[in-house]
């Protein structure tokens, strides 16, 4: 599988929402379009535009209101990303500059408030939002209960495996959900396959922010973040609740890691830590559990090329190393 070839089947209907969201972020303020332009050209993955056009097409045929959607998705995604960066004080994304870092944190904020209503001006824009619209309220509210529970949570470093799965679903699987049961009612899908595509989105969406998480651990600066990140903002992952969880040892980890910004050494003590008590190796068999039932989930999906990509991006969850 590779990129060019899932751009091959979707055919003129993404080079529409390419277009889309360039008319979009359209502005005569030149800082702004400036800014516009250059998250534009590195705008990564595209994961969820990609799966949101993939569900629509394995379900039926894509419409207008799909593809406003997935450029409605894509815009709100980065939104977000700038607003995080804010909150984490992060310097660095997908290899280059934050906003935060090149304008600083108010007008970070500004321009992802910007790509934020664009958003929602793209998803009032269609002939079918009304149920769109109630799906994508409910993940900023979720995003904002996730990342203000994990900010909580890393304060006194007791996050336990629970609320772990709920910090992910909340800042990552909800938007994938959410981009998947916009594509299935853009092509008024029956309930079943609307099910089916909202469970899809949100496994692959858990098993993605796993990986993320495991690649915290195991990855290298190729990720264009620097790596262990999540334990210098004393973020508790899966891969070190794995390791904590037949230790004795517990209580003094989690001490060291509310300790950490007094002594930053504990980072790399907590990191061989993982390694040692194999909490790669339980992270990455949770990895497997969540791909398996994202699979399980397009059991209903009828035979299709669409269908079978979107088999392959959860597979590949995997093994990617970015």
């Amino acid at each position: 599988m590779s990129v060019s070839e899932i751009l091959k089947i979707l055919g003129p209907e993404w080079d529409k929402m390419r277009a889309l969201m360039s008319d979009a972020l359209h502005t005569d303020v030149d800082l702004l379009k400036e800014t516009n332009d250059n998250i534009l050209n590195n705008s990564g993955k595209l994961l969820r535009p990609i799966i949101l056009l993939l569900t629509a097409k394995a379900c039926g045929e894509i419409t207008e209101d799909t593809v406003r959607f997935a450029a409605a998705v894509e815009l709100l995604h980065n939104a977000t990303l700038m607003h995080d960066d804010v909150a984490d004080e992060s310097t660095e994304r997908r290899g280059r500059p934050t906003v935060v870092s090149l304008l600083g944190p108010s007008a970070a904020v500004l321009v992802g408030d910007f790509w934020l209503a664009r958003a929602v001006e793209l998803v009032i824009g269609s002939n079918g939002h009304g149920r769109v619209v109630k799906f994508l309220s409910k993940t900023l509210t979720d995003l904002s209960e996730g990342e203000m529970l994990q900010l909580e949570k890393a304060s006194r470093a007791d996050t336990d495996e629970q609320a772990y799965y709920r910090i992910i679903y909340c800042k990552t699987a909800s938007l994938f959900e959410a981009a998947t049961a916009a594509a299935a009612d853009s092509v008024c899908a029956s309930d079943e396959l609307f099910e089916a595509a909202c469970n899809f989105g949100k496994y692959m969406g858990m098993a993605f922010q796993i990986k993320d998480d495991i690649l915290d651990y195991a990855g290298t600066e190729e990720l264009g973040k620097p790596v262990g990140i999540d334990l210098k903002e004393q973020k508790i992952t899966l891969p070190l609740l794995g390791a904590l969880k037949n230790s004795s040892r517990e209580e003094e980890i989690r001490g060291m890691i509310r300790d950490i910004h007094r002594n930053p050494e504990n980072c790399d003590k907590v990191r061989d830590f993982v390694w040692e008590e194999r909490g790669i190796d339980y992270a990455s068999a949770r990895l497997d559990e969540f791909i398996e039932k994202a699979i399980s989930a397009l059991d209903l999906f009828p035979d299709s090329l669409a269908k079978d990509y979107l088999i392959e991006i959860a597979q590949f969850n995997a093994f990617r190393k970015a």
